[in-house]
């Protein structure tokens, strides 16, 4: 048996992870496929390198561009491989640009595909990430929700069949991550932070870097909270700069190149806040107990705001008054599963996989 699995982007090798170790682990042929979406070393290699994935077998270095471009040179390149290949099945992560493409590719060669968070909504069709996840989501043969809210938005939606619900494979990615992270990382003290006494904040969404108001809002809520660490993403940096604020910023905030997962994770364990833009962090922060303030309208992420440990705070409003006065109520809800969904998911693949699969 083999199968084809296909990422591009930070979010889809820190899912891939656990995925990859279990198909592995069954001697499953595993052709790992990188689109090159995200590319540098601090937002590609080195999940790669942390968290034990195999070398891609294709790297198709397609790189940054408009969404149109990107989709279409990573089909074009991924049904190539996928001709070459000739897997028994494709398994998609998220909701990338990487992910519609494979998923489409997928679909149009008649090979099996498995989306693996599926049923994720904002219900916000402004996200380029909303439009991603209904379409590949209706092109999948196998639906792999992490919570029960995704299975019933796919069902509202009419799909109905080969749907699971599998739990969070970002659970299983955590609990192996979290161990070596605490022995393995030491940016807590080669930044020369106190535990628990800063703000962690991330910021890369096109909605919010791409927008002069929107990001001199979030940039001066910065500017008002004591002792912030913002690992920088190249887009953020990028339009700091193109919009005259990056002096202050780098100034006043302790600003960082972006980190590995296992940095990520100990930096965001030991947070008093974080603040973020990304569905990633949101769930990340959730899973570890750390109040999260989004920077968004709407989030894929009901469970962690309607648990009340994550808010949304959009730029137009007062970003560091609510960042400040925001604290959870009660105790955290088992929303996301126990781990083992890498298990599920992969058992599950195997049965769409086989003869006769569905």
């Amino acid at each position: 048996m083999k199968i084809a699995t296909i990422v591009g982007a930070r979010p889809n090798f820190i899912k891939l992870a656990p995925v990859s170790k279990q198909i592995r682990e069954r001697d499953i042929d595993e052709v790992i496929v990188h689109t090159g979406q995200h590319y540098n070393y601090e937002m590609d290699r080195i999940f790669f390198d942390q968290m034990g994935i195999a070398a891609p077998d294709y790297h198709l270095g397609i790189g940054s561009g408009s969404h149109a471009f990107q989709t279409g040179e990573m089909l074009k390149k991924i049904e190539e491989v996928l001709q070459k290949e000739e897997p028994d099945a494709v398994i998609v992560f998220g909701d990338t640009n990487s992910t519609l493409a494979g998923g489409l590719a997928a679909a149009k060669l008649h090979i099996k595909c498995a989306h693996v968070e599926a049923g994720l909504r904002s219900f916000d069709k402004r996200m380029p990430e909303e439009i991603n996840r209904v379409l590949v989501d209706h092109c999948s043969d196998l639906l792999l929700c992490p919570t029960q809210t995704a299975v019933d938005n796919l069902k509202r939606e009419g799909i109905v069949e080969n749907v699971h619900l599998t739990g969070d494979v970002m659970v299983d990615a955590q609990k192996d991550c979290e161990r070596i992270a605490q022995s393995e990382s030491h940016i807590i003290e080669s930044l020369g932070l106190e535990i628990g006494d800063y703000y962690l904040a991330t910021v890369h969404r096109a909605s919010n870097t791409d927008d002069p108001q929107n990001l001199r809002a979030i940039a001066q809520a910065l500017l008002e909270l004591d002792d912030v660490v913002f690992p920088c993403h190249p887009r953020a940096e990028k339009c700091l700069r193109e919009f005259g604020l990056w002096e202050d910023v780098s100034r006043k905030v302790r600003v960082i190149k972006p980190v590995g997962y296992l940095d990520m994770l100990v930096l965001e364990k030991n947070a008093r806040k974080i603040v973020t833009d990304s569905g990633g962090v949101q769930k990340e922060a959730y899973l570890l107990g750390i109040p999260c303030i989004t920077l968004r309208e709407s989030t894929e992420w009901t469970e962690t705001v309607d648990d009340g440990w994550n808010i949304l705070v959009p730029p137009g409003e007062d970003i560091a008054s609510a960042i400040r006065e925001f604290q959870p109520r009660h105790e955290r809800q088992d929303v996301f599963g126990k781990g083992r969904a890498n298990a599920m998911i992969v058992d599950l693949v195997e049965r769409l996989a086989g003869p006769g699969g569905s």
